[in-house]
């Protein structure tokens, strides 16, 4: 379309003609709202500096239950797949501390149960009370997710119907 009719068809509209692509062979324009356009452009820009990387911290205990270590294992996946670094963090209180090697064992195995989502930044360090690790994300294809809400659900379900089936027996 030529230019001026394509000014004469926006000024009719009541909007403006604006340049998108200037770099396309013919340059490409369309008929927008130039303020609205201007304010879409820097939402856009604004959303590209936030989704930068957050840093968000788990803590652990050296006796934690079963469950709530699934729970924060949870988390921690969540996090890494947001694109978050993650900083795992383990606290010993009172006689804990003369079982280091017991904190030890539990941030690798909270090391080997994130690797399908994370890959470790800084390895698990003793500093006075508490024992640190960092994780980052691995790459959006890499990743993959071993303890979702959902599996957990169809096996409670699944443990349910087991335990109905059991108490109609009896």
């Amino acid at each position: 379309m030529k230019l001026s009719d394509a000014l004469r068809r926006a000024q009719s509209i009541g909007m403006d003609l604006v340049e998108v692509a200037p770099t396309a062979n013919p340059p490409v324009c369309k008929i927008v709202d130039f303020g609205k356009y201007r304010y879409d452009l820097a939402k856009q820009e604004k959303e590209k500096k936030a989704s930068g990387t957050k840093l968000k911290e788990i803590k652990f205990r050296v006796n934690i239950d079963a469950h709530d270590y699934l729970t924060k294992l949870r988390h921690g996946e969540a996090f890494l797949d947001k694109g978050n670094k993650v900083r795992v963090q383990l606290q010993f209180r009172g006689r804990e501390m003369a079982h280091q090697e017991i904190g030890m064992q539990l941030m690798y195995k909270v090391r080997d149960d994130l690797s399908g989502m994370g890959q470790v930044e800084m390895e698990p360090k003793a500093a006075g009370r508490n024992i640190t690790m960092t994780l980052s994300p691995l790459p959006a294809a890499r990743r993959k997710r071993r303890f979702s809400v959902e599996e957990d659900d169809a096996e409670a379900e699944a443990a349910n119907a087991a335990d109905n089936a059991d108490d109609d027996e009896s």
